[in-house]
C-alpha cells in the first residue's frame, strides 16, 4: 500500500472511531447532549488528522517488533493496547492540561482513562486494519 492510502486510511479510522465511540461515551456515559458532542467530535477531528498516521507507523513498529504476526490473537491485542496507551496517554494528558486543569486533576483523568484506552486499543486497531484494507489500490478499482 502506499504511504499516500495508508496515511488517508489511519485518518480516516482514526476520525470515524474516535467519532462513534467517542460521541457514544459522551452521550450515555458522560450525559452530555448531542449538541455538545458533536461540538466536542468536531472538534477532536483536526486533532486526530494530526496523530493518526504518527500512532499508525508507531503501531505497526511495535506490532512488528512485539512478534504480533507470529503471536496470534492474545499477542496483538497486548501489543495494541500497550501501543494504544503509551502513545494516546500523553496526547490526552496534553489535552487535558491545556484546559487549565491542575497537575492532580491530568493525573486523575488519565487514570480515569486507563480503562477506555484498554477496551478500545484492540477494536481500534482491527478497525485500522479494516480500513487499510479498503484504502488498497485494488479495493478501490471502478469495475
Amino acid at each position: 500500500m502506499s504511504v499516500k492510502r495508508e496515511s488517508l486510511a489511519d485518518i480516516f479510522s482514526l476520525i470515524s472511531f474516535g467519532f462513534i465511540i467517542g460521541m457514544a461515551v459522551e452521550l450515555f456515559v458522560a450525559g452530555l447532549s448531542i449538541d455538545q458532542s458533536l461540538q466536542s467530535r468536531l472538534m477532536s477531528i483536526p486533532v486526530n488528522m494530526v496523530i493518526a498516521r504518527p500512532y499508525g507507523i508507531y503501531r505497526d513498529w511495535l506490532l512488528a517488533w512485539g512478534g504480533a504476526a507470529k503471536g496470534g490473537f492474545l499477542r496483538s491485542t497486548v501489543l495494541d493496547i500497550l501501543a494504544f496507551i503509551s502513545f494516546q496517554m500523553p496526547v490526552y494528558a496534553m489535552l487535558v492540561a491545556g484546559t487549565g486543569a491542575s497537575r492532580e486533576q491530568v493525573v486523575t483523568a488519565c487514570v480515569g482513562q486507563i480503562g477506555a484506552l484498554v477496551l478500545m486499543a484492540r477494536p481500534y486497531g482491527m478497525w485500522m486494519q479494516v480500513c487499510r484494507n479498503w484504502f488498497t489500490a485494488g479495493s478501490l478499482r471502478t469495475a
